[in-house]
């Protein structure tokens, strides 16, 4: 698939799905029948799993079963919503009530309760922001309950080092607390309001004429800690209540780095396995059980089911997802789904009879899905958001090719297979595959071919026809250690092929993230601190000689074509520029670069060279650059206007008695 045949743009959305592509309605149905069968007391369910598993696309679906006229009441919170409030409790517990109300009528059905329990609310409100935030944040003295400490609470505030207005502000906050408790009947307290709340809440829950009132509570993970603990702490104050259910979808990891941040007395898990005792407890886990009865995790995506998810959010942009030919593609995904443990995922043939005369117009998204699965599985280990985030930077890319007028430059399936490489191989792997390629002339890495080969070969390291020389790989201290990797056998097996294809062209496509073109192309660090030796002076380059030698002929070859970008930085040839030094190095200790030397010289302007150039070429051992160099050596002495240069090119007679010297 080319660039030009990618209309419209396709983008994935990232939000929570309306299309059920992973079979997380099995979870959902699941939550919603456990809600229906324990109408009469209270439930807390906790939806986990790792950041972009489907969590929001549960609760999505839990919300849709219960209808806004039902008996049963669902609303629902982001924990982002309470991010820059000042208290999370308060708010979520206020906008449980006030949902209730509004979802309700309560307003006109129930004054008296609605009265009575927003008043309660606003009490809370009132206590919280008075002890909570200035005493209790500040000086750790809780003020409800202990009037008798506001004025010393006062004076220690004064007393404190703080802000000027951060300090004013909690001394007004205590004083606005004050004059409403002074108002209030005598013996009220946090301990009494709260179980007023409650009576009020349950009255209000009558009167509402619901079976069940349920709350889900979203990105709760992506909270501060402080507001992931405060919203935990009101789900709490709700457990106990008959009717009330809340469902909360978060990252148990997060969850319990949040416990640990807000408890930072809590004992630390004990695992001393060294000494043969078992685990201690873990408290943090034990918090988060305790409050969340019901626990469901969204499992990943294991290599099938990674393969048939890409598959259907391809055909699904391909057929459009209102379609009716991808509703029955959709029904073979959940088909297969249902028994991943069998490795089927979704056929051809099937695939061709639910669409018919669409076929055509999505060969190239199955195609694709096909070649990409295996590697997005394990690079993005089943996580559903980043594989629609690779698939969208892929559809974005070519889109942004498409408009930049690349036209067949770019094919689809290669920029997938980069772009593969470069988000899920290990860094240095890429880097080197990005530098050799940025470095060389024809933009080919020569490992790739290699590995390809090997990857084709089920693993095993391609040998070596009898009477030829030793496999190239064998000597390729990378291919040594690809080789050994999973990884990059994996993504090597993807087709197509990369190893005859030039990738500075995918190169500058990806340049978003990391430009590996242009003078900033960089060199594989072993490879850079090698060039710095080369560039500096005879003494310098010719101490390198030694690791020179060990380095693959991949390696030396894009080593060569660094120094040799130095080389055509230089403007005075009058004496043997620093990288002519290099190159000599580097053709000394690999023979073979000894053609790409005579490049290097025959690109030597004659009538700015000096003398330098007609001698220090003595490492030419093979025949065809030898002759070369002759040749040259006739072309200098026939084009340099330089008298002496050209008498020093001029064919030496042998000495009556002695050898033509051998250095030319």
């Amino acid at each position: 698939m080319t660039v030009g045949k990618l209309t419209p743009l396709g983008y994935l959305s990232d939000q929570e799905t309306k299309v059920d592509l992973l079979n997380n309605e099995a979870i959902a149905k699941t939550i919603v029948r456990l809600i229906e069968e324990t109408a009469g007391s209270a439930v807390t369910i906790g939806v986990h799993g790792d950041w972009g598993a489907g969590k929001s696309s549960v609760l999505e679906m839990v919300e849709k079963a219960f209808p806004d006229d039902g008996d049963v009441l669902c609303l629902k919170f982001s924990g982002w919503q309470f991010q820059g409030f000042e208290d999370a409790k308060i708010a979520l517990i206020e906008g449980v009530v006030n949902g209730l109300i509004e979802k309700r009528s309560l307003t006109t059905k129930a004054a008296e309760e609605v009265k009575r329990i927003l008043k309660s609310v606003d009490w809370l409100k009132v206590a919280k922001k008075g002890g909570g935030l200035a005493l209790t944040a500040l000086t750790g003295i809780p003020l409800v309950g202990l009037d008798d400490l506001v004025g010393s609470a006062v004076d220690h505030l004064k007393n404190l080092t703080m802000d000027k207005d951060a300090r004013e502000a909690a001394i007004k906050s205590i004083e606005e607390f004050k004059k409403e408790k002074d108002n209030e009947p005598a013996g009220k307290s946090v301990p009494t309001e709260i179980r007023e709340f409650r009576e009020a809440y349950k009255e209000l829950i009558k009167k509402a004429g619901i079976r069940r009132l349920v709350v889900l509570i979203d990105d709760l993970d992506r909270c501060l800690p402080q507001t992931a603990i405060e919203t935990l702490e009101a789900i709490r104050l709700f457990v106990l209540w008959d009717k009330t259910a809340f469902i909360v979808g978060a990252d148990e990891g997060m969850i319990e780095v949040a416990v640990r941040d807000h408890f930072k007395n809590l004992p630390e898990l004990d695992v001393a396995l060294n000494n043969g005792r078992e685990a201690g407890p873990n408290y943090t886990r034990s918090y988060l059980e305790k409050l969340l009865q019901v626990p469901f995790r969204i499992p990943a995506l294991g290599e099938t089911e990674t393969g048939i998810y890409v598959a259907l959010l391809l055909l699904g942009r391909a057929l459009g997802e209102e379609s009716p030919e991808f509703a029955k593609v959709l029904s073979l995904g959940r088909a297969a789904l249902s028994k991943p443990w069998e490795g089927k995922g979704l056929e051809f043939d099937a695939i061709r009879s639910a669409v018919g005369e669409r076929f055509d117009e999505i060969v190239d998204a199955l195609t694709l899905a096909d070649r990409v699965s295996p590697v997005l599985a394990a690079g993005t280990k089943g996580n559903p958001r980043q594989i629609k985030r690779f698939l969208n930077a892929l559809a974005l890319r070519l889109a942004v090719a498409h408009e930049r007028g690349f036209g067949n430059a770019i094919e689809q399936p290669h920029l997938a297979k980069v772009m593969l490489a470069e988000m899920f191989l290990h860094p240095t792997v890429f880097d080197h595959i990005a530098a050799a390629a940025a470095n060389s002339e024809d933009g080919i890495c020569p490992e790739i071919a290699l590995i390809e080969d090997i990857a084709a070969a089920g693993g095993v390291p391609v040998q070596a026809s009898p009477g030829d020389e030793a496999a190239p790989e064998e000597s390729n201290s990378v291919i040594d250690e690809w080789k050994t990797r999973p990884d990059v056998l994996r993504w090597a097996a993807v087709k197509p092929d990369l190893g005859a294809t030039s990738l500075k062209p995918y190169l500058f496509v990806i340049k978003d993230r990391k430009n590996y073109l242009g003078s900033g192309a960089p060199l594989p660090v072993k490879l850079a601190a090698l060039l710095e030796k080369l560039l500096g002076g005879e003494m310098a380059a010719k101490s390198v000689l030694g690791d020179v030698k060990g380095l693959s002929l991949t390696e030396a070859v894009t080593l060569f074509d660094a120094v040799r970008k130095k080389m055509r930085e230089v403007s005075n040839f009058d004496v043997r520029p620093a990288p002519m030094i290099g190159i000599a190095v580097l053709v000394e200790a690999h023979p073979s670069l000894q053609g790409r030397y005579i490049d290097v010289l025959e690109a030597l302007p004659p009538d700015r060279v000096g003398l330098w150039v007609a001698s220090g070429h003595s490492f030419l051992t093979e025949a065809a650059p030898k002759s070369r160099l002759e040749a040259l050596r006739e072309k200098w002495r026939k084009a340099t206007k330089n008298t002496m240069l050209r008498n020093e090119l001029e064919p030496k007679k042998p000495a009556r008695g002695s050898r033509a010297r051998g250095d030319v």
